[in-house]
């Protein structure tokens, strides 16, 4: 009990830390884009520097990396809805599907007509849905790219999984994908898949990965 708390304690401490460093950081990053573009604006020349882009650049990702901190501090927090899943995918995978389209990625699903109603936070789940689609899809570097997500009744609630035939990951490293801050691509903050951990554990779930090199990876969400 006592070792349960203090990790827990740890747990807080961190997220602590996380939410104050983030807040500090994000006042002076909004600054300098204001400034930034305020120089664009009355001195257009500025723009053809050749560093101005990669500048802009670096700003983006400190500004996608202070919203991903936001997303895993708030990813415990749930609002819970009975949700019919069967539709809930659909509707996903709709909103998904012109982009993957477009990359020449073929989306696949299979699932039954009806699944179990189950409560979840559907902003939430969406996000560690996305999450795994949008893992998957940067996985893909060739041209027959393929994601398949499939849904079955599991106990009280449903598993919902996502495959790809992308890149795969070596099991040495499976272990440690879930953790913040580890990635193993050359773009990205590493907590893409730390956010999809604290959402399904936050709905009382958890995920599992199956992967093998140069075949791809599959992700496993059991809820309910």
């Amino acid at each position: 009990m006592k070792i349960n708390a203090t990790a827990q304690q740890i747990k807080e401490e961190f997220q602590f830390t996380l939410s104050k460093f983030s807040h500090e950081i994000r006042n002076p990053v909004s600054l300098i884009n204001s400034e930034l573009q305020m120089m664009a604006n009355t001195h257009p020349d500025v723009v053809t520097y050749e560093n101005w882009n990669d500048i802009m650049d670096n700003l983006d990702y400190i500004k996608e990396l202070l919203n991903e901190l936001s997303n895993y501090n708030n990813a415990g927090s749930i609002s819970p809805k009975d949700t019919d899943i069967t539709s809930y995918l659909q509707n996903i995978l709709s909103s998904i599907r012109p982009t993957l389209d477009y990359l020449n990625i073929t989306l696949e699903s299979d699932f039954p007509a009806s699944l179990p109603v189950i409560s979840i936070d559907r902003l939430k789940i969406r996000q560690a849905l996305l999450n795994l689609l949008r893992n998957a899809q940067e996985s893909i570097s060739h041209p027959n790219g393929k994601i398949l997500v499939t849904a079955v009744p599991f106990k009280k609630g449903v598993c919902i999984s996502v495959s790809d035939n992308g890149c795969g990951i070596p099991p040495e490293k499976t272990t440690e994908i879930f953790n913040p801050f580890v990635t193993f691509k050359s773009t990205g903050t590493g907590l893409g898949l730390a956010v999809t951990r604290q959402i399904i554990e936050a709905h009382h779930g958890h995920i599992e990965i199956e992967s093998q090199p140069d075949h791809g990876s599959t992700f496993r969400i059991f809820l309910g």
